[in-house]
């Protein structure tokens, strides 16, 4: 891992601890994005970025016994919280940077990513390197429990023009790491860019 992510280590590690007593009311938000990823029984499938594991129970639902479920995080306190969830239980649990996965190019079906693209030192670099590991026409998800600008309203700042998050920016930087936006939803009760990846051989 390299020293780009100590920040995003230092933010995380500080919260570990009481994070989801923090937020107690976004399993649901959770549960009906991971609805809209699209998966199917026998789907391999990636919580990245997936801190203490809240989609994974979601996540294994919708692709059974059958199916590959995987919580790739940087944080060890994040995982380390996921574990003493019990969501262990519902995944394989890697301690990974998501643009650094070990696992074999094209292996998976989706992406499920809460909160991530903030965090991404270099996102056109690092979506792209997530893409690497998802087959063509897989599907990723950006999702976040609460739109932007009640996020902004949250951490007492102003909506910018530069927001990664924003629909003139998300999808053009999409583009560019080789995933195609198929929907965009920011409301005050959840975020939801869902994508697909591209078959071009160049990106």
């Amino acid at each position: 891992m390299s020293d780009d992510h100590s920040h995003v280590r230092e933010f995380f590690t500080a919260r570990a601890a009481d994070w989801d007593t923090r937020f107690p009311d976004d399993g649901p938000a959770y549960r009906a994005a991971v609805g809209e990823l699209g998966l199917r029984p026998g789907d391999r499938v990636i919580d990245a970025g997936c801190g203490t594991g809240r989609a994974l129970p979601a996540l294994r639902d919708a692709v059974g016994p059958s199916g590959v479920v995987l919580g790739a995080d940087l944080t060890p306190a994040m995982l380390k919280a996921a574990v003493r969830a019990g969501r262990n239980a519902h995944a394989l649990l890697l301690l990974a940077d998501v643009a650094r996965l070990p696992l074999r190019t094209a292996s998976l079906d989706a992406v499920f990513a809460a909160g991530l693209i903030a965090h991404l030192p270099r996102p056109v670099d690092n979506l792209r390197k997530l893409r690497r590991v998802v087959r063509p026409g897989g599907r990723l998800a950006l999702f976040h429990p609460i739109g932007r600008a009640a996020l902004a309203a949250r951490q007492g700042r102003q909506i910018t023009a530069d927001d990664l998050r924003a629909e003139t920016r998300l999808g053009p930087l999409l583009a560019e790491s080789g995933w195609d936006m198929t929907s965009y939803v920011d409301e005050d009760t959840r975020f939801l860019a869902l994508a697909i990846r591209r078959d071009d051989p160049d990106t």
